[in-house]
């Protein structure tokens, strides 16, 4: 009997060998579809009023209809689709429960109460749909997801002469930053010391690239890296298709070696991927290796609707943690915003400040630990200094060259001048005999 590590790892396998051009790690169109298409599209405990609009807003999504003309044009992909899928069904539920009212349209006849609602889920006043005693936490992503759904239905109604009034101007979506754990390379080198080979590797790799994971890293094959001989170090191609934004080539300057070596005891080749470990197997391991070596998160026992107890964990070490630490570290090293946000695929700058305003290392780095980067830059600044001092220089012996031609015309001049005179005498007496 296989264990649910083993299984969920099985699973992820299957999935590369039946799709090997981009594999989703999170299969999500795999299990929107089966819930689209097979299952019927249950809503639990909505109206079938709701039901209805709620699929036609999801359909019209699925094939870019009716999309706000302010944002990317077509189709919206499948992890968007499972994400509205989840909010606007716990909305028509809390619509329902809170205001009385079946029928989401008819929310625009009681605007005021629905903003009290929104301050209740503000205060964390409502469960969610599990009823498990937990409230909402991204509250401002519920609400963006809600004020999509309204807009598409102002823009639905307009197309049959009916005007809808948007509801949602005053209504804030934005979110308190979510929690993610900072860490340095010295204190990833001691987790480093202490896990797994493989794991070892994976979080070299995910420090040293800051790549998005799961999604861009599980697509990454040997084929995508290139050795250089020279350099001794491989320069990464993350795929258009496989990106979220968009493809690149980047340096690997701290994991080349490791990750030479890796490939090389696992035999892979060319066509295969290199990471294929379960995410929720990897999250899990590093919850553990950080809460251990770190002191990151903490640890729980909650009791489920079985009334079994099942252990927990609350802000614990994940891979979505390596992409904001790779953030911090490369950000002092690289000299010009547009090179770090192409490493990263990111495609504004306000993402530099989202992923490293709370850059703990500027408190805590030692000085020792940027003697590198600090002697390169009083390097800079010494060739600096020089290239000053030769342009001056450059300057001083070109005002003397300009000086030396003066000077050579006068000298020029005065010799025209003395064989001038010499010749005055021979020149009358030609005259006289002509």
């Amino acid at each position: 009997m296989k264990g649910a590590s083993e299984v969920l790892e099985f699973e992820c396998l299957r999935g590369f060998k039946r799709k090997m051009a981009k594999f989703d790690p999170h299969r999500n169109e795999e299990t929107y579809k089966k819930w689209r298409y097979e299952k019927g599209a249950p809503f639990d405990g909505v109206s079938s009023k709701n039901r209805e609009l709620l699929l036609q807003y999801l359909d019209d999504m699925e094939i870019g209809a009716n999309v706000s003309p302010v944002v990317k044009r077509g189709s919206r992909s499948y992890i968007r689709l499972r994400n509205l899928k989840s909010k606007i069904h716990s909305w028509a539920i809390i619509i329902q429960d809170e205001l009385g009212i079946d029928y989401i349209p008819e929310v625009e006849q009681k605007e005021r109460e629905f903003l009290q609602l929104i301050k209740k889920l503000r205060d964390g006043q409502i469960q969610t749909r599990k009823q498990t005693g937990e409230v909402f936490t991204g509250v401002g992503t519920l609400i963006k997801a809600f004020k999509s759904m309204w807009h598409w239905y102002q823009r639905v109604q307009r197309k049959e002469g009916i005007t809808v009034r948007d509801i949602t101007q005053d209504i804030d979506g934005r979110d308190e930053k979510p929690h993610f754990n900072y860490f340095t390379i010295e204190q990833l080198n001691q987790m480093c010391n202490k896990a797994k080979y493989e794991y070892r590797v994976l979080m070299m790799f995910l420090f040293d690239t800051g790549i998005r994971a799961p999604t861009e890293m599980m697509n990454v094959k040997v084929s995508d890296l290139e050795w250089s001989e020279e350099k001794k170090h491989y320069t990464l191609t993350i795929r258009p298709e496989t990106s979220k934004t968009f493809g690149r080539r980047i340096k690997l300057l701290l994991c080349s070696a490791m990750l030479k070596e890796f490939i090389k005891i696992q035999k892979l080749k060319a066509d295969q991927f290199i990471f294929t470990t379960h995410h929720h197997q990897v999250n899990e391991y590093l919850k553990r290796l950080g809460n251990k070596i770190l002191g990151l998160g903490e640890f729980y026992q909650k009791r489920g609707k079985d009334g079994k107890l099942y252990n927990c964990s609350k802000n614990g070490l994940t891979m979505y943690d390596f992409r904001h630490s790779s953030a911090c570290y490369w950000l002092p090293r690289y000299k010009s915003e547009s090179a770090l946000k192409y490493r990263f695929g990111w495609k504004k700058s306000e993402m530099i400040h989202y992923y490293t305003e709370l850059l703990g290392m500027r408190d805590t780095i030692e000085e020792e630990d940027l003697y590198v980067d600090v002697s390169k830059t009083q390097l800079e600044r010494d060739i600096a200094n020089k290239g000053n001092e030769i342009t001056l220089l450059q300057e001083q012996i070109q005002a003397q060259d300009r000086k030396m031609e003066q000077m050579m015309d006068v000298m020029k001049a005065l010799q025209l001048e003395s064989r001038y005179k010499e010749m005055e005498p021979y020149t009358v007496i030609i005259e006289k005999r002509t």
